[in-house]
């Protein structure tokens, strides 16, 4: 068996490797075609494109492995059938699964090597590429002078040549506008041939420039300094020069490289820990908000539904218990301990029986009241304010006038009935509002609605984020299980095909990774539409994909021949006979 195992295993491993690195460098081309135009003419040095194209190739493996796994598997047990070998190891009784036992160990293996790159290689290389990438987006391209055109690539600075020689230093008639005291073209040389090369490792430029002139506009200092009246502010002056040296600072070309964390925060640059620390935080803010709806409405309603009680969801309750501190605060003792009645504090190093019974005591202490008297339950405190105390005293004083005065009121004055008072608060309430009244609750009503809306559209984009942040925790293993689903589909059906190389098995294994990515594609727009759940959408194809493989398995099992068109006849026929069955016997019926 030890035999049979190796070959098999030298049979698939080989395919492997090979169909592994040309479909990574088949997916590094796909996605690096879309970057092309930023990188070209940037003047990028070779060990930055290196990186580059290293991070994106590491970023591939997750789709590169499944499709390596199916591809490399139809491939071998493709040519084990082309070759009749499977056909010697099924007549020395083994069977189909115990010769694909080997190979299933070793894409476990694969499997987990899988989830391992999906969890920490991949989020670090989508870190650094997209990165790197967006350093090389916002750098400037390489100094390139055409002649007869100005070039303003050097920070304010405009420079046109006429004609440059093929050498690509020397050059002919030269005009530079230095702009670099933003005061317009107030500073001009010119020149009639000159040399261009940097220096200092190329952080400066340098030009050489022969029998020219340089032409400098200014303000009439002079002038104002002698006192003469200044018709015209503006002087010219104008050096001529036989040889002159001007050089420019190239700082603005190099790459600079910006801090890696304002990328990191992106989904696709998050392991599994910190993809569930955000779960976390999206859904306490989602908690937050649902709460402050509920804190806050009292204040939305005035009047009406201002005392009902409300009670709240069971998760915004859990939410607001966790949230408040007194209620997680432990409890302080009751009575401090004073040197007279011996109480002492449990220390940190005493066992928790001890710091039981203390509580237990402080709580006996606390609840303990000694019994009043009669009298003490009958005597009242006087209040302590003496504002209030003065105000009852004089509410005392004047009770037993206001009372004689209502005994001895004139027969004329009419005191209302309890049915009279009714009738008049009834009439105001039927009154008409006034239109100050109707205006000011108008607004008030729209200012509700505005922040009701505003809120409930808050929470509806954090539950996007929510559900974009859950369907990438679930990628890192669906991914990774995909090698064991197409697994499941390229050995058997290389066993059922029997078709080895490159043709058949290629076209095969690029039908059902379409079919795979388009299940992804798919599965994951409906759960972010929230049609159907995070974990649905995400394990659609995977799943689908593992029982299609446990049925290709079946059929291998059994020798069945799906791929060869006496099968299909055969099948046909049976349709055929079991359709004029039937049309016989209805016709035998009647």
């Amino acid at each position: 068996m030890k035999k049979i195992d190796k070959l098999v295993l030298d049979a698939f491993i080989g395919p492997f490797i090979i169909t592994f690195l040309v479909v990574v460098f088949i997916l590094l081309n796909i996605n690096m075609l879309r970057y092309f135009d930023d990188i070209i003419g940037k003047g990028l040095e070779s060990l930055v494109i290196a990186q580059l194209f290293f991070y994106f190739a590491i970023f591939t493996i997750p789709t590169a492995l499944p499709l390596s796994v199916l591809l490399s598997s139809l491939i071998s047990f493709g040519n084990l059938g082309e070759h009749f070998e499977l056909t010697a190891i099924k007549s020395a009784g083994v069977s189909l699964v115990r010769t694909m036992q080997p190979l299933f160990f070793f894409v476990v293996l694969l499997t987990g090597l899988a989830f391992y790159a999906n969890n920490n290689l991949v989020p670090h290389a989508a870190l650094e590429a997209y990165s790197l990438l967006y350093d090389i987006k916002q750098k400037k391209p390489a100094m390139d002078l055409r002649e007869g055109a100005f070039y303003t690539g050097l920070n304010d600075i405009s420079i046109k040549v006429n004609k440059k020689l093929p050498d690509g230093i020397t050059l002919k008639d030269v005009i530079i506008y230095d702009h670099r005291k933003t005061d317009g073209n107030k500073e001009v040389t010119i020149a009639d041939s000159g040399r261009m090369f940097t220096i200092l490792n190329e952080r400066y430029l340098k030009f050489e420039l022969y029998n020219g002139y340089h032409y400098t506009e200014g303000n009439s200092d002079e002038r104002e300094l002698t006192g003469q009246k200044k018709r015209n502010s503006e002087t010219l002056s104008r050096s001529k020069f036989s040889k002159t040296q001007v050089v420019f600072d190239m700082s603005s070309f190099d790459l600079d490289r910006t801090d890696k964390k304002w990328f990191q925060g992106n989904r696709i640059m998050r392991n599994i820990s910190q993809l569930q620390h955000d779960i976390d935080s999206i859904q306490r803010e989602i908690y937050a908000q649902r709460l402050s709806h509920y804190q806050y409405r009292p204040a939305y309603f005035n009047f009406y539904y201002k005392q009902d009680s409300l009670v709240l969801p069971p998760e915004i309750e859990a939410y607001r218990q966790h949230q408040d501190s007194i209620l997680n605060a432990p409890y302080a003792p009751a009575v401090e301990p004073t040197p007279d009645n011996n109480t002492s504090y449990p220390t940190p190093d005493k066992d928790s029986t001890s710091v039981k019974k203390f509580e237990k005591d402080s709580t006996k202490q606390s609840v303990t009241r000694r019994p009043k008297s009669r009298a003490q339950k009958t005597k009242r405190t006087p209040p302590s304010n003496p504002i209030i105390r003065k105000r009852k005293q004089e509410i005392e004083t004047k009770a037993p006038d206001v009372a004689e005065a209502v005994r001895n009121r004139p027969a004329s004055v009419k005191v209302l009935t309890d049915s009279a008072m009714n009738a008049l608060v009834d009439s105001l309430y039927n009154q008409q509002p006034p239109r100050d009244f109707l205006s000011q609750t108008t607004n008030m009503v729209r200012q509700v609605k505005s922040q009701l809306d505003n809120n409930n559209t808050s929470v509806a984009d954090q539950e996007k984020e929510l559900i974009i942040y859950t369907i990438q925790w679930h990628k890192i293993f669906a991914s990774s299980f995909a090698c064991l689903a197409m697994f499941l589909i390229g050995a058997p059906l290389g066993a059922i095909i029997k078709r080895g190389g490159l043709g058949v098995p290629f076209l095969v294994s690029i039908l059902f990774f379409i079919i795979y990515y388009i299940l992804t594609m798919q599965g994951e727009k409906l759960a972010k539409q929230n049609t159907i759940s995070e974990i649905t959408g995400v394990w659609l194809a995977d799943i689908i994909l593992f029982v299609a493989g446990l049925f290709f398995l079946r059929q291998a099992r059994v020798d069945a021949r799906l791929f060869e068109a006496d099968f299909y006849r055969v099948v046909l026929d049976k349709v055929k006979r079991w359709a004029k069955q039937r049309k016989q016997r209805g016709a035998w019926q009647a």
